[in-house]
């Protein structure tokens, strides 16, 4: 064999009265060469980047937490993503932004000793979205909902944020959720 066929990256020159191939197969293998089969594994499954819902609650606070830090409008820190938040976070997002005069109104009034002003930025983002799922999404559960926000609370807030997050929420789940 010569050229490429071989291993090295000498390209292999077909002498200029040469037929033109009609098959990639056939500059590769030679015309006299015969195929009886041809394999070709599928591509591996990639996991979506965004995941699941957890992830979507995690990135929307993310993007609403720098729009706050960072005082730009959702849509300017949407668009500046390398990668589009899925369906879900956006709807969060969107939906928070949409809501914020309502939720802000809620948690001001389950808020004891504190005014939203005074509120850790990060803590305010999970009571948003939290209170957001509460009042806008009774397709999941109060569980999750209380238990998501605690847990985001608790990897990115204070010492203390995960306790306020939850008695907050808690008094939020008995005003808008039925049992």
């Amino acid at each position: 064999m010569s050229g490429s066929a071989q291993g090295d990256d000498t390209p292999r020159r077909l002498p200029a009265d040469s037929p033109v191939s009609e098959s990639v197969l056939d500059t590769v293998l030679g015309a006299e060469t015969v195929v009886e089969a041809i394999s070709v594994d599928p591509p591996p499954v990639v996991r979506p980047v965004a995941g699941g819902r957890h992830e979507a609650r995690e990135r929307a606070v993310h993007l609403l937490y720098e729009s706050r830090i960072k005082e730009l409008g959702i849509d300017e820190v949407l668009g500046g993503q390398v990668l589009a938040p899925d369906e879900y976070a956006d709807a969060l997002v969107r939906g928070v932004v949409e809501h914020q005069a309502e939720l802000d109104e809620l948690i001001g009034r389950l808020v004891r000793g504190w005014t939203i002003e005074r509120m850790a930025t990060l803590d305010l983002v999970v009571l948003r979205v939290a209170c957001f799922e509460l009042a806008h999404r009774p397709d999941v559960p109060t569980g999750v909902v209380l238990a998501e926000a605690v847990d985001l609370a608790g990897r990115y807030g204070t010492d203390e944020s995960a306790r306020f997050v939850n008695g907050v929420l808690a008094a939020a789940a008995d005003e808008l959720r039925e049992g």
